[in-house]
């Protein structure tokens, strides 16, 4: 049996969560008001939560060849957001293959570049809109022994590293793919919610004071990292994708959301 005692996942790296509204024109020459989806990581989060100002969510995953995420984790995300946010008017999740960028590994500048080329989806009325990338590649800061899963990098906008998280499946004793799309794309989606501490204020202290963006309670989708073998992979082995903790909860349901 293969030991990765020292592996740690990361689901996001603050170092590279960046607010990019000043890297991208709000109008692509084509009429269309980019400016509401160009914003820092946080600043929509009651949008995306409540029905004050929009009532319903389009989601558009793009994917490159061969890494469409599995039906499984858009289920697990499906689910995800229905518990925790109010839509009335429903949430539609779209999904479409693009061509390989052929940037891989990636730096967060080159998944925007990305974005600025595929992003077809942008608030319009009461319908807000977030992008999610799964890019065929690494993130070039990935070592062997820490590798990022995704990263939220605006406030409607995030990439998963679906070669990453399909490599690490393939590794003995990981958890299955699906599960690990599945959490990811729950734990990225949190982030663009403000958790922990960005952009949606805490009503208790439960930040990781060694890790800032992240919960410190045990357990919680929102931990920073995942030491295989233990810790929060235990319980996706055990139990699926791990769940919200009630302080984390707590903070988005003071904001608007369930």
């Amino acid at each position: 049996m293969i030991r990765f005692k020292r592996l740690l996942l990361l689901f996001v790296s603050l170092s590279l969560v960046i607010s990019c509204t000043s890297e991208s024109p709000s109008d692509g020459g084509d009429g269309i008001d980019r400016s509401a989806n160009l914003k820092s990581l946080g600043t929509s989060a009651s949008d995306l939560l409540n029905d004050a100002t929009y009532t319903s969510m389009n989601i558009e995953i793009v994917y490159v060849e061969n890494y469409k995420p599995s039906d499984e984790a858009i289920s697990i995300f499906r689910n995800f957001l229905e518990s925790r946010t109010y839509k009335p008017d429903g949430i539609s999740i779209n999904l479409r293959s693009v061509p390989s960028s052929g940037k891989a590994p990636f730096s967060i500048e080159e998944v925007v570049e990305i974005e600025k080329q595929e992003r077809t989806a942008y608030n319009v009325g009461d319908e807000i809109a977030v992008w999610i990338y799964f890019a065929d590649g690494h993130n070039e800061k990935d070592t062997d022994e820490k590798f990022v899963l995704g990263s939220a990098f605006r406030n409607t906008s995030m990439v998963i590293y679906g070669k990453t998280i399909r490599d690490f499946a393939s590794r003995n004793n990981a958890p299955r793919r699906a599960t690990i799309e599945g959490a990811t794309l729950n734990h990225e989606f949190s982030h663009l919610f403000g958790l922990v501490n960005l952009g949606t204020e805490q009503t208790s202290d439960h930040e990781d004071p060694e890790n800032n963006g992240h919960c410190v309670n045990s357990g919680c989708l929102m931990r920073a990292s995942i030491e295989f073998g233990s810790g929060v992979v235990d319980v996706i082995e055990g139990g699926g994708v791990p769940e919200l903790d009630q302080d984390c909860i707590d903070d988005l349901q003071s904001i608007g959301g369930k």
